[in-house]
């Protein structure tokens, strides 16, 4: 098979949203670290993007992973995220091209990281990105925003703008702990803020088949959360590991690597949940 053919999964391609003007909006999130929450984003958006999906990426991260991924190198972009939700600036202004064919980026510096105290005086405090979104200057697909790992108001402000959560879930002994205060704050920002956020779905991150824990650890998060967890499992691989050293998604830097493959395959199981809710 063929590198194009990969990118092309047939079942990546059945999507609903070809004539769709907003975009489907997901917050990448888990208030836990190291759990894949950044690789998960840049690598599902690069797989988007490789089947002719317009897609945004919004680093809200301060540690800005998500922009070097991308290929961005730290203190390149005069105007990032911190300027979107703090200054309102225009998002025309903050949009900055990849390499990738149909991916765009709002990149992130570690100014970001003052966000949360400066936020708290700031009107409409929790609706910055929100309202940004109102003035795309671009009718993307997705938009898939990279939250910090801390359910503060940077998160909360994803949490308001998005139509639905995307968790990353690492397999590890400590899997579900915190998931109960996550599904909590989705439930308050649910019934305060926004009504129609729902949960895309949670994805199983590195995923080690050569641990009994790995297996234990995701049956335990199905028994959990049933259907809401993706069939689409991710690898620990090095491969990924390796691809943002390069600037690059793994999907650019290997996409014959299983963890490219995890990812291709996610993005065809969250193209067809989709269709499946649409009807189509």
């Amino acid at each position: 098979m063929s590198d194009d053919e990969k990118f092309t999964d047939s079942a990546v391609l059945q999507s609903p949203r070809a004539a769709r003007r907003q975009p489907k909006v997901l917050a990448v999130a888990n208030q836990k670290g190291g759990v894949g929450k950044t690789t998960t984003t840049i690598n599902l958006a690069t797989a988007l993007a490789a089947v002719g999906k317009r897609v945004l990426v919004v680093d809200l991260d301060p540690q800005a992973n998500a922009t070097t991924g991308l290929g961005l190198n730290h203190g390149d972009a005069e105007v990032t995220s911190y300027d979107l939700v703090l200054e309102a600036v225009s998002p025309a202004e903050t949009v900055v091209k990849t390499e990738i064919p149909g991916l765009d980026l709002i990149p992130s510096t570690v100014d970001l990281s003052a966000a949360e105290l400066e936020l708290v005086d700031v009107d409409r405090r929790e609706y910055r990105l929100q309202d940004a979104f109102t003035r795309l200057p671009v009718d993307y697909d997705y938009v898939l925003i990279d939250c910090p790992p801390a359910l503060g108001l940077l998160t909360l402000n994803a949490l308001v703008a998005a139509n639905a959560v995307l968790v990353p879930l690492q397999c590890e002994y400590y899997a579900l702990e915190g998931m109960s205060h996550l599904m909590r704050t989705i439930d308050r920002v649910r019934e305060a803020l926004n009504p129609g956020l729902e949960i895309e779905g949670i994805v199983l991150t590195m995923y080690d088949r050569r641990n009994n824990l790995s297996e234990l650890v995701a049956d335990d998060v199905r028994t959990h959360f049933g259907a809401t967890v993706y069939e689409t499992i991710i690898p620990r691989n090095v491969r990924v590991s390796e691809a943002p050293s390069h600037g690059k998604p793994v999907l650019l830097y290997d996409v014959n690597s299983p963890g490219s493959q995890a990812y291709i395959h996610l993005a065809g199981e969250i193209l067809r949940r989709e269709a499946a809710r649409a009807g189509t």
